[in-house]
């Protein structure tokens, strides 16, 4: 793959148990489909640390976030904040987050979700950090509450969009990026977003593997495990590119583009 098509992954959870004894090897699978840069996500304190030590272990490879994913709303205390705050002040740490509103398993009480979301939300106005935001049968709730604090923010992406068309149009309405997973390879669940994707600008768009989950359904042969990779992420692009009118090529280059400036990469 040339440098114009190399990949930016957005949001692979690389802290999750199951890249624990291989984690090297799916990272030179990653290098080898083109997928040179990868922000981890930190969805809750483990994570968060963890995914932060690997950015300072794959210095210009591997990013992370530091945040509080609102199944893990109910652990939000002092000591979750403070911790939130400095990590945010590590090398490779670009945004806050996983955080937000799940509404579809409500793992955590609602007011919880609330209390947590709007704490991180708080946070990153008062550090400046763009903000990696999750949402999940919420958005009544989530939409007025980022309202709230959106002009304070630098940046705020949609991570993992499986919304429809009118949240996809309050989230651009908002002046915020959307991430795209292996959701629009499945051919069961992810069909509405093939007829609404070419609504988001170039310098809007960016996409995820959210590993090891949303395996995307149009590899062939069929994997067979359903640990899902980063270097999977060329097949989101190519359903993607196909939805969109686009070549692979331009999209890789604009999505790529996209997440570098949103994050503050440096092209490795």
């Amino acid at each position: 793959m040339s440098k114009s098509q190399a990949l930016i992954d957005i949001g692979p959870n690389l802290a999750h148990d199951s890249f624990r004894d291989d984690l090297s090897a799916v990272l030179q699978r990653a290098r080898a489909a083109g997928v040179v840069q990868m922000v981890v996500t930190g969805s809750d304190a483990p994570s968060a640390r963890a995914a932060s030590l690997l950015a300072q272990d794959y210095p210009g490879q591997l990013f992370a976030t530091a945040g509080l994913h609102p199944h893990h709303a109910s652990d939000f205390n002092a000591e979750t904040l403070t911790l939130l705050r400095e990590l945010a002040d590590k090398p490779g740490v670009v945004a806050l987050g996983e955080m937000g509103l799940d509404f579809l398993r409500d793992i955590s009480p609602r007011k919880d979700q609330e209390h947590a979301f709007r704490q991180q939300l708080e946070l990153a106005v008062e550090l400046r950090r763009p903000v990696f935001l999750h949402q999940r049968d919420a958005h009544a709730r989530f939409l007025p509450i980022l309202k709230e604090y959106r002009h304070a923010l630098p940046g705020a992406v949609a991570h993992c969009f499986t919304g429809s068309g009118e949240e996809l149009a309050d989230y651009l309405d908002l002046d915020m990026h959307i991430g795209i997973t292996g959701w629009i390879c499945d051919e069961r669940r992810g069909q509405h977003l093939l007829d609404i994707v070419a609504q988001i600008p170039d310098n809007r768009l960016m996409i995820e593997t959210d590993s090891p989950y949303l395996m995307p359904r149009t590899i062939r042969p069929r994997p067979k495990t359903r640990r899902n990779e980063p270097c999977n992420l060329p097949y989101v692009l190519a359903t993607l590119a196909q939805a969109r009118n686009q070549s692979e090529s331009a999209l890789a280059q604009a999505t790529t583009a996209t997440a570098r400036e949103f994050f503050g990469l440096d092209q490795c």
